[in-house]
């Protein structure tokens, strides 16, 4: 946990007073809302958008100021967290099921900083099972195209019964062989109907901060 919380305060660094942002969801960037809702209580003065229904209401309970996303059309700076980054910086992202919320925000922040502690940044992906955001209807036949492409997958569920998204669609999660080509495969896959958006995470991400189990955070920057 502390390899989360540093990776997740020292993100909040790059915040500057006046900035539109974009609020993650998961355990680590939980770390940067509690940071920045610290900060406001002491006048930072921010807006911001959130992924997720946990996150709306985790920044409610902080009393962070909150904008609709059709508000906007650019947010300066968006923090999120990974399942897997990879040393390109290459991401897979949806364990938590708000991949689709995160991916539209991530799209329009000037930067995207992801945070994650050490366990997460792999040598190559696809240990992390991808999840694809699919529609309720025929999801089954969607996962049959995805299997044409290679992907074995499995529907996820809560509590036995189908894991359902923020925006009413299912998530599958699916193995591949190799992920070594993310720009191809996020292209076939989003050209499976029935496929919302998957959780690979292509040439978006401009630093990763690392929370490392010994205390030391490392960042990583694009290019």
């Amino acid at each position: 946990m502390e390899a989360k919380k540093l990776a997740g305060e020292k993100a909040v660094e790059y915040v500057e007073d006046g900035m539109l942002l974009g609020l993650g969801t998961g355990s680590t960037v939980y770390w940067s809302i509690l940071k920045l809702g610290e900060l406001v209580k002491k006048g930072l003065n921010i807006r911001c958008v959130p992924t997720s229904i946990n996150t709306e209401k985790l920044a409610v309970e902080l009393g962070i100021p909150l904008v609709k996303l059709s508000d906007i059309d650019q947010l300066d700076l968006a923090i999120d967290g990974a399942d897997e980054v990879d040393p390109n910086l290459q991401l897979i992202k949806g364990g938590g099921g708000a991949l689709l919320r995160e991916k539209m925000v991530a799209s329009i922040a000037r930067r995207f900083i992801v945070v994650v502690d050490d366990s997460k940044f792999v040598s190559e992906l696809g240990k992390f099972p991808l999840p694809v955001e699919v529609v309720q209807f025929g999801w089954d036949i969607t996962s049959k195209q995805i299997a044409e492409l290679g992907g074995s997958s499995v529907l996820r569920t809560f509590n036995r019964e189908p894991f359902i998204t923020d925006n009413g669609n299912y998530i599958l999660d699916c193995h591949f062989p190799t992920l070594d080509d993310p720009v191809r495969i996020t292209s076939e896959l989003n050209l499976i109907p029935g496929v919302v958006e998957n959780g690979l995470f292509v040439n978006m991400a401009d630093i990763v901060v690392i929370g490392g189990t010994n205390g030391v955070v490392d960042t990583k920057f694009r290019g």
